[in-house]
């Protein structure tokens, strides 16, 4: 499988099933890319915005028929929902809210571990082999990366134990100093592990 990358590939966990790469996610060869979208799918800041800027129109007219036909009140946090990717490299585009840091009243590493669980769900309820997540509620929503990637990992290792259709999650860093406070804070087991 190609990739799209600008770093040599860090970290690789669960039998090379997890992959951790530096790198823009809105330019993945991948199935599906995960956007950390805001409750109302219309696009906004930071990954959200260069996903949707990257992507084109067609992925708003998606998330628009999402919002009449199946969530008019907004997408829950923790949801996912799939739609097309538009000029994407990817193939879909798996949109998920990530939880705002101490405004959920305790439940934030519950709705943060949803996000991933779910998201991968609906990777392989679609057939999907690869899906790739950026360090979703890390940005503006302030979620402390050390904490974000415990959740994260436990979220992740614990479903791909049950699930052996998805090939390949790559988890997509902005800046190499988001991937090394990842690989000091993750719970994957550390065989093949490099850079940790």
């Amino acid at each position: 499988m190609s990739t799209h990358i600008s770093k040599e590939l860090d970290g690789t966990f669960l039998s090379g099933r997890v992959c951790l790469v530096v790198g823009d996610i809105s330019k993945q060869q991948v199935d599906a890319i995960v956007n950390a979208a805001n409750w109302t799918l219309l696009g906004g800041g930071g990954v959200d915005g260069a996903i949707h800027r990257a992507g084109g129109e067609a992925i708003i007219e998606a998330c628009r028929e999402i919002r009449k036909n199946q969530f008019p009140q907004g997408l829950p946090t923790g949801e996912a929902v799939i739609t097309i990717a538009g000029n994407l490299p990817a193939r879909f585009v798996i949109h998920t809210v990530g939880p705002i840091y101490g405004r959920h009243d305790g439940r934030e590493a519950e709705l943060l571990a949803a996000c991933y669980q779910n998201s991968l769900r609906v990777a392989v309820q679609n057939s999907l082999r690869s899906i790739a997540f950026p360090a979703i509620s890390t940005g503006a929503f302030g979620y402390p990366p050390a904490k974000a990637a415990s959740v994260a990992s436990q979220a992740i290792m614990d479903f791909l134990a049950n699930q052996y259709l998805l090939d390949e999650v790559r988890l997509v860093f902005f800046a190499q100093s988001d991937m090394t406070v990842f690989l000091k804070h993750h719970k994957f087991k550390l065989e093949k592990t490099e850079g940790s």
